[in-house]
């Protein structure tokens, strides 16, 4: 659940004429199934909710996370950061200074972040840094953890209610794989968690919506967030946004929807008093 590092797929400009525009989508559906390519990501459609998303999802395709084949990818981001990770060492690092040492890392995957910052970062002897993903991938990051995991510093769950009371929530990109909104799960939570760190967030001007997400390997319902909702929805809870970036190299271009497509993601650090 990391960025793409490739360019946005070449926005396809639909036909007036109705029949046209059924051909054109019709031929981009067929691209759209049919790409297995791991080098960059396709996006279709626009849905009010998740599940109208993933209703769009045909049976034989597999769909999110939660499969032997998605489990397997991004071995290689554990070894390597890229530019847009530097914000967010930079306040783990301010964080792990005022002595937080609990992460709680939603849709961290095996421990991508865990095992590439700390090539950048003094880790805490006392940390704790939790991933909660699906169960496959889950179950891939124990299994790489018995090997890489040396400090056994890594731990798994699969509720997004443990994070209640930790001093960092972590979420780079995946955010919008989430049936539910974060500000939603926050809420729920006894104690909230003291920071929020959020990268690679696909946030639109006005809109909120659902996509649907090709990986290559398999097809995911996507979240893209209204910014005065999802910032709403945050400092609503009493957090204040201490700092937000820009992440240019990451789009999404829904093919017939110019007007819902995204040319940079974004980041924020938030703090909770």
């Amino acid at each position: 659940m990391n960025a793409q590092l490739f360019p946005a797929v070449r926005q396809e400009m639909p036909s007036r004429l109705p029949f046209l525009r059924a051909w054109q989508e019709a031929r981009y559906a067929r691209r759209f199934f049919a790409h297995t390519a791991l080098t960059h990501h396709l996006y279709r459609g626009v849905f009010a909710t998740f599940d109208e998303a993933q209703a769009s999802i045909p049976a034989d395709h597999a769909s999110g996370y939660d499969n032997t084949d998605s489990a397997e990818l991004y071995r290689e981001r554990t070894r390597r950061v890229f530019i847009n990770d530097y914000p967010m060492i930079h306040w783990l690092g301010r964080c792990f200074d005022e002595g937080m040492d609990e992460v709680f890392d939603i849709g961290g995957h095996i421990g991508i972040a865990y095992y590439a910052y700390r090539k950048y970062l003094t880790y805490p002897k006392d940390l704790r840094w939790t991933v909660m993903d699906v169960p496959a991938v889950n179950a891939a990051g124990e299994h790489w953890a018995a090997e890489h995991d040396l400090a056994h510093q890594l731990h798994f769950a699969d509720d997004v209610a443990d994070a209640s009371g930790c001093g960092v929530l972590f979420a780079a990109g995946s955010l919008q794989y989430l049936r539910y909104s974060l500000a939603s799960a926050l809420r729920r939570m006894p104690t909230k968690p003291r920071y929020l760190l959020l990268n690679s967030v696909p946030v639109h001007l006005h809109e909120s919506y659902f996509t649907v997400q090709n990986i290559g390997v398999a097809c995911c319902p996507y979240r893209v967030t209204a910014e005065r909702e999802f910032l709403g929805g945050l400092t609503g809870l009493g957090y204040r946004l201490l700092d937000r970036w820009e992440n240019p190299q990451r789009h999404c271009t829904i093919p017939f929807h110019p007007e819902l497509s995204l040319d940079r993601y974004f980041g924020f650090a938030m703090r909770c008093d």
